[in-house]
């Protein structure tokens, strides 16, 4: 029985910032569907508009599971205008 453990989400603060930056180009990029998204969050985000970062970095920190590889590769395909 194979004992490869999976990879974790954000191990260290360099897999913090590349992810960031992959997500920043992905912002810069006009190919790429990156408009903000609804958020009830009133307090954090006061005109209910979570920005593209936000969202994915929120959700890469709460499902410790993923691969932020992966989860950036399949982003950019769901993302990408056709």
């Amino acid at each position: 029985m194979a004992t490869f453990k999976k990879k974790t989400s954000f191990q260290t603060d360099e897999d913090i910032n590349e992810t960031q930056s992959e997500l920043e180009m992905m912002v810069d990029n006009v190919i790429y569907n990156t408009q903000p998204s609804f958020s009830a969050n009133t307090d954090q985000y006061p005109n209910n508009e979570i920005p593209f970062i936000d969202k994915h970095m929120q959700y890469l920190r709460t499902h410790k599971g993923i691969d932020p590889r992966h989860y950036i590769a399949n982003l950019r395909l769901m993302t990408r205008k056709r």
